[in-house]
Parts: C-alpha cells; structure tokens; sequence
C-alpha cells in the first residue's frame, strides 16, 4: 500500500498549480503496534516507531492505584483497545468527616483512537488495595481482587457485548490464586499461583477447572506474557530481570469436563512434551520487572522496570543494553504491547477526559439524603438496589418505595450505608454500558427513590435532547 501511493504521487507530479485539497489516505497502520503503559500522568501509548508517547486517560498523580494496562477487544469497535482497573487512594472519608471519598474498585476501558471512556464495573473496597494481575487476550479479560487468604479470581468475557465479571476461583470452597497472564488468542488458559504454596497452574476460564502448568516457576515469579505464537514466555524475576523460556501453550490433551469444577483442584492431564530451546535471561542485573510485554513479532520485550520503559532484544544475550529506554521518571507500573493495528495511525490517537469525573459521579450520586446521614438516623436507614437493563422498558425503574410486594416481585441487590453513602456490597455488583439502578433510600426517612448509573444515570432507552436554535439577538 505504501509503494502504491509513493508510486501515485510520483506519477501526478508533473501537474502545476496548488495541490488538491483532499485528506491523505490511511497507509500501512501500526505495523509494530502500540505499547500501552501506566505511569504518575496516567495510562498512555508510546509508538515504538518514533518512539513518542502520548497519555490517553489522565489520572491526578498519586490519587488511585492502578492495574494494567491490557489490550482487548471492545464491542462494535475493529481495533483493540485499552482495559485497566483503579482503586481510589484518596484519603477516605469517616463518620465524623464531611461527606468525601469512599474507596471502590473500577474496570475501564479506554478507546486510543477515539477518545472515548468507559466505565465496564465497580465496587466498593474498604478491605483491600484494589484489583491486580490483570490479564487478557482475544477472549478474556481476568483479574484478582481481595486480600489475605481471601483473594478471587474473575474473568470478563470479552465477547459479550455486557454482562457480569464470572468468579473463577473463590476461597473457602476454591484456592486462592494470583492472575500471572494468560495465553493470546482466545484461549482460557489462565496462568494464576496460588497463595501460600506458591504452586502454578493453568486455570481454564472455558472449563472452569484447574491444569498443571508446564513450567516450574517459583513462588515468587511473575508476572509472565506468552508471545503471541504460544511458544515462548517472558517471566518476571524477582531480582534478576526477566527470563525468556519455551512454553507449550496449548490446551491440556484430558480436559475435565465442567461439571467436575466446584472444587478448583488440580485435574488430571497429558503432561506437553518438553522443548528443547534453552532459557535464557534479559538482563539479569535489573531488578524485578513490574510489567513485560512481547512485542508482535516476538523479536523484542518491553518490561516496566526501575519506573521507566525499556525494550530489549528478545535473543540478545544477557547483560545487553536496552535498544531503546523511555519514560524515565515517570514512575511506569505497567505494559501491554498490542498486535500491528491496521487503518490507524499515531497521529489519530486521542486523550480520553480520563476516569475521575466518573469516579467522582458515583460518589455524589451515592450519598445518603441529608436527613438520612445523622448519627441518629444512620443506624435506622435501610437502603434497596435493584439492576435493570435501560434499553428498554422495565418496571424496577418506576419503584418509588420498598413494599412487601416489591421486594417479593424484584428482589433486590445486596447494600447497605457505608458512612455518608449507600453502596451494593457484592464484588463487582455495578456494571457500565446502559444498566442503571434503581435506588430506595427509607427507615429512618419517607421513601427517597433515584436511578443511578456508573458514568450517565440517564436511561439508554431515552433519546438525548437536541438543543434548539438560539434566538438571534435583536
């Protein structure tokens, strides 16, 4: 496509007279894809072939904890676009303070070719430091979420066009495991380590049941990423940089069948036959890398280390410079490196606002009714959650009060006051896209109904206003 316009130009350069005023033509895309990283400014892109950055979804310096950032999928959209997860730092609110920040945990995604935001879940979070070891591919985006013994394993199919995170893996009834990657493609194939052991295993999102793991990792490695081949992963050290070894990606021969899934414990499968390539290290004088990422054609690795992004030569030997660093002193906690993206270009990259509007959104429409929010009401106020979906007509968004009826009809979610605030309990209980809850606030007031929504409460299945024309002025 290029020679073919180099060709074009060179052959209508015999015409005189201004040139025609015409957009030039998308040629080649990103053949080397864009790796997406988190720093101090927020999630950005860099082009690795000039080497520019640009930040994408802005975020205050120090205000969340982030985790990601990872390519995937997005619904009525042909490029890959951007997931990453937050969880709010700002300082959290008590009883005695004025009504301020109550931490959550957010899924967004952002389009770097649009501009647009979406919030795709929340949850409330006063227990841990929010969702790490996020992880995706073609078909699954998953992530570990909790702390201590407690740790979760969940999967968003990225298929869908909306729908709830699935949990994998549970304690008591399931291990707790560590997100460590995942295989490309739309694999379910989930590398996760498990608490206390420190034992690797593949957990199978398809299958929902757990593979042995054919590398013999140690309890403190990771995070890895498989080239996009399946063949070979780059495993973070905890204190000598990264490795680079063969991996047999494939699906395990014996896959139990689903129905044998409630327990999570290791099932029984072909072991793959063993490589014969020899692993070698990416710089072992480097410290742990907090994030790696292959580039398309598995020639080069990208790792978040030491705050800054650098690139290596994935087959030179250990001990060799960087061929390119970036981003130093910008505090890089994160790397994803998409596949070549065609009919885009880097300078068709635009900023989103970032997600704290949105963040700050659900804070304000949270908060208790001022009567409700006393020390002498708190402990009487009752609050009810219901979901529905705003495409189209539903019931639940006319609720006004929670009568026995009601709650027999529409049961709700579970929630509850959180200091100033109502909040849902469950993980995740708060979806984007166009669900919207509807919301009774009662007990210790009259009935205080509103409809809520993570970035928009207003409903799908209402048009938008077309401004009118303003009058002329006389």
């Amino acid at each position: 496509m290029l020679a073919a316009a180099l060709l074009m130009a060179a052959c209508s350069g015999t015409t005189t007279g201004p040139p025609a005023k015409s957009p030039s033509p998308l040629t080649g895309g990103l053949t080397k894809g864009l790796i997406a990283y988190a720093a101090d400014q927020g999630i950005g892109v860099l082009d690795p072939a000039s080497g520019k950055p640009t930040i994408v979804a802005p975020m205050p310096p120090g205000a969340f904890r982030v985790a990601g950032p990872v390519w995937g999928p997005a619904p009525s959209v042909n490029h890959p676009v951007i997931y990453f997860t937050l969880h709010d730092e700002r300082p959290a609110e008590n009883r005695n303070s004025p009504p301020g920040v109550i931490p959550y945990d957010w899924l967004f995604r952002v389009d770097p070719f649009t501009g647009a935001i979406d919030a795709v879940a929340a949850s409330q979070d006063s227990q841990s430091e929010g969702p790490f070891g996020l992880s995706a591919n073609a078909r699954y985006l998953a992530l570990t979420v909790g702390c201590c013994a407690t740790y979760e394993v969940d999967v968003l199919d990225l298929a869908q066009s909306a729908g709830p995170l699935k949990v994998l893996a549970k304690p008591p009834t399931q291990p707790a495991f560590f997100t460590e990657g995942i295989v490309p493609g739309e694999s379910g194939l989930i590398a996760v380590r498990q608490f206390g052991t420190g034992a690797w295993y593949w957990l199978n999102a398809d299958a929902n049941v757990l593979n042995p793991f054919p590398l013999s990792l140690g309890q403190d490695d990771g995070p890895i990423a498989i080239s996009a081949d399946g063949r070979m992963a780059a495993v973070a050290l905890p204190d000598h940089g990264a490795l680079i070894e063969p991996i047999n990606s494939a699906l395990p021969v014996e896959t139990p069948s689903a129905g044998t899934s409630s327990s999570a414990s290791p099932a029984p499968s072909a072991h793959p036959s063993p490589t014969t390539s020899a692993p070698h290290s990416v710089n072992s004088k480097l410290p742990h890398p907090d994030g790696v990422a292959w580039s398309p054609d598995t020639r080069q690795l990208a790792l978040a280390v030491n705050g800054e992004l650098d690139v290596y030569s994935a087959s030179a030997p250990d001990g060799t410079a960087p061929a390119n660093r970036y981003l130093a002193g910008s505090n890089v906690v994160g790397v994803a490196w998409s596949g070549a993206i065609d009919g885009e270009t880097f300078a068709g990259v635009k900023a989103s606002p970032g997600p704290q509007a949105i963040v700050d959104g659900l804070l304000a429409a949270t908060r208790l009714p001022t009567a409700a929010d006393t020390a002498a009401n708190r402990p009487f106020t009752k609050v009810y959650v219901w979901q529905f979906d705003s495409t189209r007509t539903s019931p639940i968004a006319a609720i006004s009060d929670a009568t026995p009826d009601v709650l027999t009809r529409y049961p709700p979610l579970a929630a509850g006051v959180a200091l100033h605030h109502w909040a849902a309990i469950d993980t995740w209980a708060l979806l984007g896209g166009c669900y919207r809850y509807r919301v009774v606030v009662t007990g210790s007031v009259p009935p205080v109904a509103s409809t809520v929504g993570l970035a928009t409460n207003v409903l799908c299945s209402e048009k938008a206003p077309t401004p009118s024309p303003r009058a002329s002025p006389s």
